[in-house]
């Protein structure tokens, strides 16, 4: 088994152009301030270039969460297609560390998304709940009392 020392995890979620929008929703609930903010014309050069329209889309962009690590994500650029929010089946976990924290995350980021589990008491004794946010991310918020 390894030490508690390990590599961190941190998701990266793929948009289709609003990157920018979902992430300040996610600072509005999660607080704190964007660490990295990358637009895809600040690698626009002769041997690696991106349509003119596509300049202002995110290339990276990180909001580092309470407790370590840091949520991050991007635009899809058109030539790579869509991502289609209906097949993500990951869902980022949320631990709080009381129930009213969880309740308010809960409340907070499934506002306009649909809830799949109510936060509720769970089979293996925390509180948790899911949803899928207004921008077709899933997430599962608990707390172990």
């Amino acid at each position: 088994m390894r030490e508690n020392n390990m590599a961190s995890i941190n998701p990266h979620i793929h948009f289709n152009g609003n990157t920018e929008e979902a992430f300040e929703f996610y600072c509005s609930v999660l607080g704190g301030s964007f660490s990295r903010l990358m637009r895809f014309k600040e690698l626009n050069n002769p041997d690696f270039s991106f349509p003119e329209e596509e300049w202002e889309k995110i290339m990276l962009i990180r909001l580092p969460i309470a407790g370590g690590g840091y949520l991050s994500g991007s635009d899809v650029p058109n030539f790579m297609g869509v991502v289609s929010e209906e097949e993500n089946r990951n869902k980022i976990i949320l631990s709080a560390k009381s129930l009213e924290e969880a309740t308010a995350l809960f409340d907070g980021l499934s506002a306009g998304g649909t809830v799949e589990m109510p936060m509720d008491e769970g089979p293996w004794g925390s509180h948790l709940g899911t949803f899928r946010d207004k921008y077709g991310v899933e997430w599962m918020v608990e707390v172990n009392p």
